[in-house]
């Protein structure tokens, strides 16, 4: 996309930080005014008001408070795929158009869900700790380890995310099944109407499932006795989707054997009761964090904003 010229360069907000080749393109086309995730929408200066478009990661997105604070603003584009955190209806009733970043990160989240599924049961991460405290050495005994190999794999959430973690597990996978709030008309995937039927039949469970109002504590304390003490969970989700109590309280009483989680539901807080398990895996919201798909997130954000201002039907809209 052509970048603007330097005698027409429209305002915008960058809401918090931002990943810095995305800032590097919002500066060279834009004028930007740097506000603060936190900052109080009533005490914008003036400058940050003429702002005719926001750009945020969805992990702050954009509440109806900051929408309002900007009477200029037309677009709102996010450096993600979800969009739980804007104000959508908003949004709408404000004639401000909302976009995201699909399809460009789906195979880096799959990639880091099948890494995590892999590294949970085998004790990957529990086991490079005993070796690098010296506990191998001393004659500490690591424990023995579950497979991978002949699981049934439940996906929770089979949208485009979802398929491509199927995909690759299909050579490996006893079974795969999934769970959404509707069967998809083209998998061959089994598919469970009901959660806790899933749950039972599943022995892991990915969650790959949209995240806001609707999909929150999806998977609740029911859902995850009904995985049972073999069972394994996986989120690369939202941390919202899982009820994180029931969770933490589910791996110290060994309720389910392990899990494996990228998101978490205040983050960047991780339950302290977490950080203490061998049969969990922690990362800090790490699935689309690669060089190459940030760096495509980031043209997409930048692709969007340069077909709104050139009047053109933006790239991947939301709203």
């Amino acid at each position: 996309m052509e970048a603007m010229t330097q005698t027409h360069r429209p305002p915008i907000v960058a809401y918090g930080p931002l990943y810095p080749y995305l800032t590097q393109g919002l500066e060279e086309r834009f004028t930007v005014h740097a506000v603060a995730a936190d900052a109080d929408p009533a005490t914008l200066p003036d400058t940050a008001r003429t702002a005719r478009a926001l750009v945020s990661f969805g992990s702050v997105g954009a509440s109806a408070a900051i929408m309002d604070a900007l009477p200029h603003l037309e677009m709102i584009g996010l450096f993600s795929v979800g969009y739980d955190k804007v104000d959508v209806d908003h949004a709408r009733a404000k004639g401000i158009r909302v976009t995201n970043t699909p399809d460009v990160l789906t195979d880096d989240v799959a990639d880091l869900a099948v890494g995590l599924l892999y590294a949970t049961v085998r004790n990957i991460a529990a086991n490079d700790r005993l070796v690098r405290s010296g506990g191998w050495e001393r004659g500490d005994k690591p424990t023995l380890s579950g497979r991978v190999t002949g699981r049934r794999i439940g996906i929770l959430g089979l949208g485009r995310i979802g398929r491509a973690i199927a995909h690759r597990l299909e050579p490996v996978a006893g079974e795969i099944v999934y769970h959404n709030r509707r069967a998809a008309t083209d998998t061959a995937y089994r598919y469970i109407a009901d959660p806790l039927d899933f749950a039972r039949e599943s022995d892991v469970i990915i969650v790959a499932t949209s995240g806001g109002p609707e999909a929150a504590k999806l998977v609740d304390a029911a859902m995850l006795d009904a995985l049972g003490p073999d069972g394994v969970i996986v989120n690369i989700s939202r941390g919202s989707v899982i009820d994180e109590d029931a969770l933490v309280a589910a791996l110290t009483e060994k309720r389910i054997a392990g899990a494996g989680l990228d998101v978490f539901a205040a983050e960047p807080h991780v339950p302290p009761a977490l950080l203490a398990m061998d049969h969990v895996v922690l990362q800090p919201h790490q699935g689309s964090a690669t060089v190459e798909t940030r760096a495509a997130m980031a043209d997409l954000v930048l692709a969007n904003l340069d077909a709104h201002f050139a009047g053109r039907p933006l790239v991947t809209p939301v709203v």
